[in-house]
Order: structure tokens, then C-alpha cells, then sequence
């Protein structure tokens, strides 16, 4: 049992369910949980052709979509992040003591052989256990 779960969610993938289901198995019902959205930003060179206000409005409607989907979800908090997937929700779960992690994955195409995707590298840095939904 982890006291202190992350539900890391992709607003763009739909496993935010079984996320939370498994959350509940692995948590019981004094679990802390916690669905993290990590949004990021456009990089420098891209950013200066972009107006401010459609890059905010970006980070509050996905803001909004992530209230959106844990609403109505007993014990469960969101929490918005800014910067590198996968390193922003390693470095937050080390910040806050979390217990485990859950991630969604997909399968992987050839440019995730080498590249990596988010998964694989919360897998290879997180600070506690990790569980990997298809």
C-alpha cells in the first residue's frame, strides 16, 4: 500500500479511469492522490512568434481539462506543472515524497527506440516505485 501516489495524466491519451482504479488498489482509502498534468511551454525560438495570451490561454484550458477529469473523484487533487515532461514529474515526486507513480504509456514508435518516451524515463529516474499502464 502507498501512501502517497502521482497520477501522472496526458490530456491527450484517455487512461485517466484505469489510472485512478489503480490508484485505489494500490492506495486504499487513506491514500493521498495526487494527478499531476505537466504543460510544456513552447521553447524560445517558437514562443517569439506566438502571442502571450494564446500561449496562456493554452496552459488554463488544459489546466481546465485536468480539474475536468479528476471532478467529482473523492481524495484526488490536480496539480498543474510547467517544463520537461518526464523530469518535471520525477523531480516533483522527489519534492513531495511521493510513494509511487503512475504513468500511461503507449506503443512505441521507432523514434521512441530512441529517443525515449515520458514513461520509460520516469521509469529509468523516479525516485519511487513506478507502474506503467498500456
Amino acid at each position: 500500500m502507498y501512501d502517497k501516489i502521482i497520477l501522472a495524466l496526458s490530456l491527450e491519451h484517455g487512461f485517466a479511469e484505469q489510472a485512478l482504479e489503480t490508484a485505489k488498489r494500490l492506495g486504499g482509502a487513506g491514500a493521498e492522490v495526487i494527478a499531476v498534468h505537466v504543460y510544456v511551454p513552447p521553447n524560445a525560438s517558437v514562443s517569439t512568434y506566438l502571442d502571450e495570451d494564446l500561449v496562456r490561454k493554452a496552459y488554463e484550458d488544459s489546466e481546465r481539462e485536468l480539474n475536468a477529469r479528476v471532478a467529482g473523484v473523492p481524495g484526488v487533487k490536480s496539480v498543474m506543472l510547467k517544463g520537461h515532461s518526464s523530469r518535471t514529474i520525477t523531480e516533483y515526486a522527489a519534492k513531495i515524497g511521493a510513494d509511487a507513480i503512475i504513468v500511461g504509456s503507449h506503443k512505441p514508435g521507432l523514434s521512441d527506440y530512441f529517443l525515449g518516451t515520458t514513461a520509460a524515463r520516469v521509469v529509468r529516474h523516479a525516485p519511487c516505485a513506478v507502474v506503467v499502464l498500456r
